[in-house]
């Protein structure tokens, strides 16, 4: 019996409702799913964990007893369980199907791009797709918010897309997020956000396993840092973005009667979409619900947006600019693959990965402690 897929409630306990609860709401009426130090908060810092999601959190409880003692639990991610989707959710507080960054690689009509790196085939696309029309809701409420992130990724377009109006705080070094949030609370500020990738790359590059173990470890050290660190009266919250699979055997290559139905794909390996050749709609989710049913979800462009998989959104359906972004056909696996697209590629196999609707990517922690 395969399992069911983790649709989250954009509603209740979920990435997108962290934000609001923080900035628009004061002590006392905060959402009841908030952690209790959370509730009566007045100084927060936020640490987004890149990767580490709420089951591997708990299968490394041991190497963790910083973030082990926080109070606190799980809430779900958005779909696609992906960074680009679920930071620029954090961030507006909004759902895939609001602010439109719908997954890893995006159909833009005249290309695929890849939302990290707004490019496509090296090919640079800021000024194709302005990063705030591709993404117009300002993040934090339009507040300016401190950002504690690496140094490097001030000025990309994705920061632009989903951090715009920010105040950029870098780091270089996974030390100096601590002398930087600890300076900014120290100067007034109220809210910080800061980010730190470390448990993500180490997953994807190493899988789990004694590199991952070092790094999760190395991850409680930054929270016990900060929660040593930060002046009295502060809260720190603990969440992340997704978590993550460890994939058993080699990306499955799509075979060529179901190829032929194919025009391109977008996505990513463990949220796929295929989008059909003009007449092949409905073949193409026949044939590719024959040869996958077996291992993934395989559902249709309508499926998705129906059951509210990328969110709600504030009309009454997803508008048709961020719908046209979406494929006819999306293969999301509940098995450990993943899917090749020979266009999808980087400068190694990645072991973990992430994206579907698993309770192992979809469930992430949601922890608090004040110092």
């Amino acid at each position: 019996m395969t399992e069911k897929p983790v649709i989250p409630n954009y509603s209740g306990p979920n990435l997108t409702g962290i934000m609001p609860g923080c900035l628009l709401r004061g002590p006392g009426q905060r959402p009841q799913w908030f952690p209790e130090p959370l509730q009566g908060a007045t100084k927060i810092v936020l640490l987004l964990l890149d990767g580490l999601g709420a089951e591997q959190l708990e299968s490394h409880r041991h190497v963790a007893p910083n973030l082990s003692s926080m109070t606190g639990g799980k809430i779900t991610t958005i779909a696609p369980s992906t960074t680009a989707s679920a930071l620029t959710s954090l961030a507006t507080g909004a759902s895939p199907a609001e602010h439109g960054i719908v997954g890893y690689r995006m159909d833009m009509g005249d290309s695929i791009m890849n939302s990290l790196r707004w490019w496509s085939d090296s090919r640079d696309l800021r000024k194709i797709h302005p990063p705030a029309l591709v993404q117009p809701i300002p993040p934090f409420a339009g507040m300016d918010i401190p950002v504690v992130s690496r140094t490097e990724l001030e000025g990309t377009a994705f920061t632009e897309a989903h951090l715009r109006g920010t105040k950029p705080c870098g780091w270089r070094a996974a030390s100096s997020i601590v002398a930087q949030c600890v300076r900014l609370v120290n100067s007034g500020e109220r809210f910080v956000y800061a980010y730190y990738d470390g448990v993500d790359k180490i997953a994807h590059e190493r899988g789990f396993g004694p590199f991952y173990e070092a790094e999760i470890s190395a991850a409680d050290w930054l929270v016990g840092a900060l929660l040593s660190a930060l002046p009295s009266g502060t809260t720190l919250v603990v969440t992340a973005d997704h978590g993550q699979v460890q994939i058993g055997e080699p990306a499955i290559k799509l075979p060529k009667d179901l190829m032929d139905c194919v025009h391109h794909q977008s996505g990513e390996g463990r949220f796929r979409w295929l989008h059909a050749r003009r007449g092949s709609e409905d073949n193409l989710l026949s044939i590719s619900q024959a040869l996958f049913s077996h291992q993934a979800w395989v559902v249709s462009r309508e499926q998705v947006i129906e059951e509210a998989w990328l969110g709600p959104s504030k009309g009454a359906k997803m508008s048709d600019s961020v719908a046209r972004r979406l494929g006819d056909v999306a293969l999301v696996p509940f098995a450990d693959v993943t899917y090749e697209d020979p266009l999808d590629s980087g400068p190694f196999p990645l072991i973990c990965r992430h994206g579907s609707l698993t309770s192992a990517e979809m469930y992430v922690p949601f922890l608090a402690a004040t110092v």
